[in-house]
């Protein structure tokens, strides 16, 4: 009788520990449909040609946020996802978009704002099954504005 308590009780830790193997693990996932991420300026005075303002990476990909800089002053700030400038987003950004941005405290996207220039940056990464959107907002003290959206 013992044995077979046994032989029961190691039957049963193999089927529990197969149900657990079958759960997916949070990175299967895939990574989550509204986030957003924040960056400083180029500081005054840096080197003319495209320069790096801030960088992320995690296991789903790379974004970084770049400016172009003209005497010493950055002009124009843009968003890379994977060392890749951001395509085309669609002409009217979708309400799933819109409202993560809603969801992270920044205004409505409108009409973009170009150039794309401040002292703080907020990406904000929206996606749903099929697409995947970051818009880029700017900061002049405690404003935001909406720069521009691109597809990663």
């Amino acid at each position: 009788m013992k044995r077979f308590s046994t032989i029961a009780g190691m039957a049963l830790a193999i089927i529990a520990s197969g149900a657990l193997a079958a759960t997916k693990h949070p990175a299967e996932k895939g990574p989550p449909a509204c986030a957003a991420l924040t960056f400083r300026a180029v500081a005054a005075g840096a080197g003319d040609g495209d320069q790096q303002a801030g960088f992320y990476r995690s296991r789903y990909g790379t974004l970084a946020l770049h400016t172009d800089v003209k005497g010493g002053q950055p002009t124009d700030y843009f968003v890379l996802a994977d060392g890749k400038k951001l395509g085309a987003a669609p002409a009217t950004l979708p309400d799933w978009a819109a409202n993560c941005a809603a969801a992270k405290g920044m205004p409505k996207p409108t009409t973009g704002n170009s150039p794309c220039t401040g002292q703080r940056f907020r990406v904000v990464l929206a996606h749903d099954a099929s697409e995947r959107l970051a818009l880029l907002y700017a900061s002049e003290g405690s404003t935001w504005h909406y720069c521009s959206a691109g597809a990663y």
